[in-house]
């Protein structure tokens, strides 16, 4: 009589490329076709022994096969990796030059902005002032704020003919 392992080794072996044509007809993705064999695979070796006693092991395990599949397409959301931040796009080298143009530019939008815009975005960006703090260091409301904020970042925006400027929101 031949071994448990053995007889899973004899059987897998001769039902692999099957079962990786059968995973990838399901799947039309070879690589995603590889994980989900690969899986199929341990969990048949985990339970060898019950799968071994079934009446019709072809269909068990090809029933297995579709249900690793189902869970990889309905858990692949649970394999992303969620960083704390986003990553900055990388940026290509600056120049010294580069940084006196880049001031220059936002120092001249920032002077055709009126009064209060300019002071709500030198407060809340450069000196990283929280909105409440901004609204009492104004003297106004915290809508007040926002809405300061929001008009002067829109005519920054234009003036400097940028479709999305990268400011970070303090907390």
């Amino acid at each position: 009589m031949v071994d448990a392992e053995g007889e899973f080794v004899e059987y897998v072996s001769a039902r692999l490329p099957s079962l990786h044509r059968t995973a990838f007809l399901m799947c039309g993705d070879a690589h995603l076709a590889d994980d989900v064999v690969q899986q199929t695979v341990t969990a048949l070796f985990v339970n060898w022994r019950r799968v071994s006693r079934a009446d019709n092991v072809d269909a068990y395990v090809h029933r297995m096969l579709v249900h690793k599949l189902v869970d990889e397409k309905r858990l692949s959301w649970a394999k992303v990796r969620l960083l704390g931040a986003v990553p900055e796009p990388e940026r290509s080298p600056v120049t010294p030059h580069d940084n006196l143009a880049e001031r220059d530019s936002l120092l001249a939008a920032l002077a055709r902005l009126p009064r209060g815009q300019r002071t709500v975005l030198v407060l809340r960006f450069l000196c990283d002032l929280s909105l409440t703090d901004t609204a009492a260091a104004m003297g106004c409301s915290e809508g007040n704020v926002k809405s300061q904020t929001a008009r002067a970042l829109a005519a920054v925006r234009q003036v400097l003919d940028v479709t999305e400027m990268s400011v970070r929101s303090p907390r």
